[in-house]
């Protein structure tokens, strides 16, 4: 294995990919008694449509975090969950719009928790009365998630970006998607998108490399597959769909979000500074250290809930900004108005002195969550890039890059506001 170190952030990191084509990270962590591992597919929410071996295959919505559900059914009738959790792990998986990760985190029993890991993930068993048993209890979940505030004014902000994009739908689906799948839709899928070549495995912790690659050369299919293509359909325009929505639902106080949606670079570096520019241009544009901020709290107009995040996933990039307010629409109104100041005269440069050093030293303060570090890692290799090169790229980010970055990407007609209010009595 290939060791890397980063000296500049007092890590190291031992790299390899295997015959098989699947990426091995290793980040060692001497002395320390918790270890970590994520086994992550390039497959999400939005990868329903997509080319392998010259074949295009369009499959519903919720196939991708259908088949999380459905992966740690064993053959033998056991359960990956319920194993792993015997043997001292704790254990977990998540899909999101552009990946779904398996994952586990143990203090004891490391190698024998990650010969499960690696076992269940890449056996699948599904049958037509488990799918169906399946359909019934992610129905159930879809139609919570339809009566939950912070999901349907997230989906509607989407909806009102994006015209086409399959972001903007539920990555569970839809009652009716989820419906169309069977057993061969999660079989062909499993087959294309959890082919090792397809695969990033992360571990963190006191672990021997050369261990973890023992056990995935043992554990998992030998065969080199062709990687899928995704096709999210022709490129979205900049300009939102709809750019005002407001829906009555049982909410104590009014919820919104403001977005806007801008193009992402090509994977690399590009990619990485990219992200590293939005985020401090939207730390010192509505941060909890900006005068934005400063100002509307103290005249009430958002409260302690109001956050901000630039979002990359599945060939997108998307601003949202939002929170509680009384006046949803006077804060939209606000933030154009001081978009359109950092426009025409720029950050104070204090300000961006201070925000920089805010944002380094979260990261470095970041570097102590494995879990964080791992899906980072993840990530990152999925879009071209090593996460652990943030620190040093964050520190090249330039004053007129977030400037640029504000003028460009927030302009009046390029923002979108999702409200959602209280039902009238």
């Amino acid at each position: 294995m290939q060791l890397n170190k980063y000296d500049d952030i007092g890590e190291s990191m031992y790299s390899a990919t295997l015959q098989n084509g699947l990426r091995l990270r290793v980040i060692p962590k001497p002395g320390f008694s918790t270890a970590y591992a994520v086994f992550a597919t390039n497959y999400g929410g939005a990868h329903r449509r997509f080319t392998v071996d010259g074949q295009t295959l369009d499959t519903p919505a919720g196939v991708a975090h259908f088949l999380e559900h459905k992966m740690f059914d064993l053959p033998d009738g056991e359960n990956a969950l319920n194993i792993l959790s015997a043997n001292g792990a704790d254990p977990n998986a998540f899909t999101s719009s552009g990946v779904t990760c398996y994952y586990f985190e143990c203090t004891e029993g490391f190698e024998e928790n990650l010969r499960m890991l690696l076992h269940f993930v890449s056996t699948p068993y599904f049958t037509a009365d488990t799918v169906q048993k399946e359909q019934g209890i992610i129905a159930q979940e879809i139609r919570m998630g339809e009566d939950d505030p912070n999901v349907s004014i997230y989906y509607d902000l989407l909806t009102m970006l994006y015209d086409h994009h399959p972001i903007r739908d539920r990555v569970a689906g839809t009652v009716e998607s989820i419906a169309e799948i069977t057993d061969k839709t999660l079989y062909d899928c499993h087959r294309v998108f959890y082919a090792p070549s397809n695969m990033v495995l992360c571990v963190e912790g006191d672990i021997d490399p050369e261990r973890v690659l023992a056990i995935a050369e043992e554990e998992l299919p030998k065969t080199l597959s062709p990687v899928p293509r995704a096709d999210f359909g022709p490129e979205e325009g900049l300009l939102p769909v709809d750019s005002f929505r407001s829906r009555e639902m049982a909410v104590s106080a009014p919820q919104f979000l403001i977005g806007a949606k801008f193009r992402p670079s090509e994977e690399g570096q590009a990619l990485l500074r990219q992200r590293l520019v939005s985020q401090l241009a939207l730390r010192m544009l509505v941060g909890s250290s900006s005068p934005f901020y400063a100002r509307l709290y103290s005249q009430g107009l958002i409260s302690h809930d109001f956050d901000y995040e630039a979002d990359f996933t599945a060939g997108t990039a998307t601003v949202i900004i939002g929170g509680e307010s009384r006046e949803p629409e006077k804060v939209l109104d606000e933030l154009k108005a001081e978009a359109a100041r950092v426009s025409e005269k720029g950050f104070d440069p204090e300000l961006f002195r201070r925000s920089k050093r805010a944002s380094l030293g979260a990261r470095l303060r970041g570097l102590e969550d494995f879990e964080s570090v791992c899906v980072s890692t993840v990530t990152g290799l999925f879009s071209g890039y090593c996460a652990f090169d943030a620190i040093s790229l964050l520190g090249q980010v330039t004053k007129a890059e977030c400037e640029q970055f504000v003028r460009e990407t927030l302009s009046n007609e390029r923002l979108a506001i999702s409200i959602i209010t209280p039902k009238r009595t």
